[in-house]
């Protein structure tokens, strides 16, 4: 069925839910390319270091085994010495892998913590549903990039192998030292071609895993409908809404009351700003700002603020506040109030500008 199709974005709490569920795009390929690229780099960095400490090692022993005390006394001595030694070759490619590890997942999903991901269901430990996972699309795409790294690692190995096939006939003539550099450069030259190939496998991968990810948030028209409904009687998304709603009151009452010719108050708890200038042809004084309590005293001070005309009225703003919607022209019953208030800032403000007109002349 069309309305069953899940054709509309995901909404933010469909989003927060997956994040608590342990839901969030990962690529494995993202993973092993970068542990493998941080092994490489550290092979590159530190790999003669890691020769020295294993062929050192290895001349030591060759030197002293005819002097290395094997009994039951001295074997937990020789065997803390080389697990120092092992340590010392592997800690930093341990280190380089493990940080790459973390590292990647930080990347692709940021730094998540899901008790409900984490919390044990027997639903996990079901039969059926992990047989259903083995069968499911997603195996099967996992099954091709299987099949196709393991094609590619075995081309490259072909090609790489194959372009050296001349200098194998030679190693004979070769020291062991110069047969060991040997096979290095030739297996570093092979990591490095099945690293760049993993890259761009985690790049075309990380693509299509974001991809699958948001279509399989995608939500019908219906879930968004019933999401809509269950959110309106939730009282922290009303709440939210609700100081929304007064934040950008506040904004709207920060901008229009500036404008405004005069504010009739109450004058405590209710005040109405309106705006009327005689040379634009408006038929009525326009309600630019209205509010009750804190509202209304925002409104009168920013009218003080503005040098705006604050006028006091008790039955006027009484009147003006129920029927009045700001943006809206006052309703013709309050003409003759408004008026004569209007008459008197006029009044007003000629005889101010006339005194300050006879103070420039004289």
């Amino acid at each position: 069925m069309s309305g069953q199709e899940k054709t509309e974005q995901p909404t933010p709490k469909r989003r927060q839910e997956a994040v608590d569920k342990g839901n969030l795009p990962k690529s494995n390929e993202v993973n092993s390319a970068a542990v493998m690229l941080a092994g490489l780099a550290t092979f590159i960095m530190a790999g003669n270091a890691m020769w020295e400490i294993l062929t050192g090692f290895m001349r030591y022993t060759y030197h002293n085994i005819s002097f290395i005390d094997i009994s039951r006394d001295s074997v937990p001595v020789q065997v803390i010495l080389l697990l120092q030694v092992v340590i010392a070759i592997l800690a930093p490619l341990l280190f380089a892998v493990l940080l790459a590890g973390i590292l990647s997942n930080v990347f692709q999903s940021g730094i998540v913590f899901s008790r409900k991901a984490l919390s044990p269901s027997f639903g996990k430990l079901n039969p059926l549903k992990g047989f259903k996972k083995f069968f499911s699309p997603n195996a099967l795409v996992e099954l091709l990039k299987g099949l196709l790294k393991l094609s590619i690692v075995s081309a490259i190995a072909y090609q790489v192998l194959e372009n050296h096939a001349d200098a194998y006939m030679l190693m004979v003539t070769r020291s062991t030292a110069e047969i060991v550099a040997f096979l290095f450069e030739v297996i570093l030259e092979m990591t490095v071609k099945v690293a760049l190939i993993m890259v761009i496998l985690a790049v075309a991968d990380f693509a299509y895993q974001r991809y699958s990810y948001e279509k399989g948030l995608k939500m019908t028209k219906q879930e968004v409908k019933d999401e809509a409904k269950s959110s309106e009687g939730n009282p922290q998304v009303r709440g939210k809404i609700k100081s929304r709603m007064l934040e950008v009151m506040r904004q709207r009452i920060s901008q229009s009351v500036p404008e405004a010719t005069v504010v009739i108050t109450n004058p405590i708890h209710l005040a109405i700003a309106l705006k009327y200038d005689p040379r634009q042809q408006t038929d009525a004084p326009l309600v630019v700002a209205k509010g009750k309590r804190k509202n209304a005293a925002k409104i009168k001070e920013i009218a003080r603020e503005n040098f705006v005309p604050i006028v006091e009225n008790k039955p006027l703003a009484r009147s003006l506040y129920p029927v009045c919607e700001v943006g809206q022209e006052i309703p013709e019953e309050f003409y003759q109030a408004v008026a004569e208030i209007l008459a008197q800032i006029f009044q007003r403000d000629n005889q101010r500008l006339e005194a300050i007109r006879s103070q420039m002349n004289g």
